[in-house]
């Protein structure tokens, strides 16, 4: 089956097949071993793409800077210098960045935002991460998984921790495209959304996943391939969430008895960063007002051999290079 995906928008991974999916991640498997062996790859050069910035990164914005590289592509940052939304109305910036660029990047806040984005530029758009949805990550994800497991259909993948936002959505979407049977495992204020586990339970129809829902860690652990789980507060979430967070999710932290009831197989993933001991100004200031050095995982687990958190971040560039060469016209 052949695969043309040039001058579509990557907003989130509703809109592409596990088909699809399942092209990029080898492509950027592709991509990797070519970059391992140092073989060129720029074969776009003279193209321009602008990377929008309303949240900060590290993982994104490099990610996106060197894989634009590799293939031969300048890139314009774009961050407090933007008038996008504040002078300027979305809808005016996307046409002005698309007679200009050939691919436009945006991390920022509400899915509309970019969604308005690649209804005006008239160039492909990638969402680098919304409220909603964070799907480069997923491709990273799932290229690590495809690393180290060999293969998808049929894996437990368990997410704890608050399954409301852009990680929990997007792992709900990816695993019921192809094939993985996902957990959230939380607090009940935490489940994802109930439309959208109804719009994935139709993918799983076909793929053979399954999504369960559970306050019990015990019982989402058991006999996991993957557990996952991601900070207790957003970026862009207000301090004053903080208590009620920690209150509620401290029983999900992933530590040791955690790791012990998964498979000895089992991997441990996060999309980082990762509030793991008190190297950080955050997790100092959280030490100080609640008296917890590990939030989300412990540092044992995430320093651990079943840990491949790094091998996700780097992942990312490789992924979205993937994106940008499959889509960029």
């Amino acid at each position: 089956m052949s695969i043309n995906l040039t001058g579509r928008n990557f907003l989130t991974l509703k809109d592409f097949t596990p088909e699809e999916i399942l092209y990029l991640i080898d492509l950027a498997a592709d991509f990797k071993e070519k970059k391992k062996k140092r073989i060129p790859v720029d074969t776009h050069r003279g193209k321009n793409i602008a990377l929008i910035f309303e949240k900060t990164s590290t993982r994104t914005r490099c990610s996106f800077e060197v894989a634009a590289h590799d293939l031969g592509i300048m890139t314009t940052y774009l961050a407090e210098g933007s008038q996008i939304g504040k002078k300027e109305s979305i809808a005016d910036t996307a046409r002005v960045l698309g007679r200009m660029y050939d691919g436009i990047e945006y991390r920022g806040y509400a899915q509309t935002l970019v969604e308005d984005l690649a209804k005006y530029s008239g160039v492909p758009v990638w969402n680098g991460l919304t409220n909603e949805y964070h799907p480069t990550q997923m491709l990273a994800d799932m290229l690590t998984i495809k690393e180290h497991l060999g293969s998808f259909k049929g894996l437990k993948l368990v997410y704890f921790g608050d399954a409301r936002y852009n990680i929990g959505n997007s792992l709900c979407i990816v695993c019921s495209k192809l094939g993985i049977n996902f957990v959230a495992c939380t607090n009940k204020k935490y489940f994802p959304n109930a439309a959208l586990i109804e719009e994935c339970n139709q993918w799983n129809k076909v793929s053979g996943g399954s999504i369960t829902l559970t306050e019990n860690v015990d019982e989402a652990a058991k006999d996991a391939d993957i557990i996952y789980t991601d900070v207790w507060v957003s970026m862009g979430e207000p301090d004053e969430v903080w208590a009620e967070r920690i209150a509620d999710l401290k029983p999900y932290q992933v530590n040791k008895a955690v790791m012990e009831k998964a498979k000895k197989s089992a991997i441990f993933m996060h999309d980082l960063p990762s509030f793991h001991n008190l190297d950080t100004k955050i997790g100092q200031e959280i030490s100080k007002k609640f008296g917890i050095n590990e939030m989300e995982v412990t540092d044992e687990v995430f320093e651990s051999a079943q840990s491949v958190v790094f091998d996700e971040a780097e992942n990312r560039m490789h992924t979205i290079k993937a994106v940008i060469a499959a889509t960029i016209r």
